[in-house]
């Protein structure tokens, strides 16, 4: 349907449309609230591959940020400031009452975008964020294109502009689970991370600002490995940025994921010059999942491609700054196969 079909209603009483997306062996739905994609299917696989509500009002309410497109600047700005040209920003502290996560209480995931284009294979969305929401400075018109293709290939292109200086970073926060889309754990996938080196980070989980070696630490997936790892009885809990590269580049494969018990592979290429992992011991679902499922911790993994965690207050890390004239171009592809 060119137009998509009423997937639910607001608070504020705004129609969200849903909008299915076929092609490359897999199909995807996608919903103007938050970006999100709801539901991803591989052919050949009975069970979906991302952890999502089948009702709208549970989108609204949910702090997992399930599938959703998340900005202006995704991850933790540590105190919430920093300075750009000599001029110092304060956005919400939305983390903790100290930090700012994910742009804020009303990031990008927590509001309506617009559909521009809705093909057979691919949707485009876009968002107007006026200046000083959440505190960052300038205006910014944003894009994010979702395309279907073969080889079982889920693209994310985004886009962005801005009308005074300003910091982007965004990234897609899907929750994966390849073996029954959340019925067990994601303990027993197997990982590797194309990352020589992460960011330990503190209580609050904000980078403490050292760039550490993986060597001989439970943070090498450098050869493939379960992601389950016990430290005296206790799983790890990963979530950090681990550094792909010192800036951002072409399209290159930043991680492998299988399947343990259904065999389905997951290759995840990205330009951006880090990732998140992130093994999701924290959610707290608002409700049934798909299908009906009940999710706990564990039940996916994020994968966040990114700049890294609070790099505008970090001149040795990657940066995130946006001037006029200049255009964010970020391009994300999960590649799915059957093992």
């Amino acid at each position: 349907m060119k137009d998509g079909e009423v997937f639910g209603t607001t608070e504020a009483g705004e129609a969200i449309r849903r909008f299915t997306i076929r092609g490359g062996g897999l199909s995807a739905n996608i919903v103007n609230w938050g970006a999100i994609i709801q539901d991803l299917r591989l052919v050949g696989h009975d069970a979906p591959l991302v952890l999502g509500y089948d009702r709208f009002e549970l989108y609204e309410n949910d702090t997992a940020h399930f599938g959703a497109l998340v900005g202006r600047y995704t991850n933790r700005i540590r105190e919430g400031r920093f300075t750009i040209g000599g001029n110092r920003y304060q956005t919400e502290r939305n983390a903790h009452g100290r930090h700012t996560l994910h742009g804020g209480s009303f990031g990008y995931s927590r509001r309506p975008w617009t559909v521009v284009l809705h093909g057979r294979d691919f949707v485009t969305l876009s968002l107007h964020d006026p200046g000083g929401t959440m505190g960052f400075p300038g205006a910014l018109e944003a894009t994010c294109t979702y395309r279907v293709k073969l080889p079982g290939t889920l693209s994310v292109e985004l886009t962005a502009t801005c009308d005074e200086p300003t910091i982007c970073n965004m990234t897609q926060h899907s929750y994966f689970n390849l073996n029954d889309g959340g019925v067990t754990d994601i303990l027993g996938h197997r990982l590797m991370l194309n990352a020589g080196a992460y960011l330990p980070a503190d209580g609050d989980l904000v980078p403490t600002g050292v760039v550490e070696p993986v060597d001989d630490t439970p943070f090498d997936f450098r050869q493939a490995r379960p992601i389950e790892m016990k430290i005296e009885g206790e799983q790890v809990a990963y979530d950090q940025n681990f550094c792909l590269t010192s800036s951002h580049g072409p399209l290159k494969q930043a991680a492998w994921v299988q399947g343990a018990v259904s065999g389905v592979e997951m290759e995840l290429w990205t330009t951006e010059p880090g990732v998140q992992f992130y093994t999701g011991q924290y959610v707290t679902p608002t409700g049934p999942g798909l299908s009906g499922l009940g999710y706990r911790p564990f039940s996916g993994f994020c994968l966040e491609p990114q700049v890294w965690p609070d790099a505008p207050n970090r001149p040795y890390f990657p940066q995130a700054q946006l001037l006029p004239g200049e255009t964010y171009h970020h391009v994300t592809e999960y590649r799915f196969r059957m093992g």
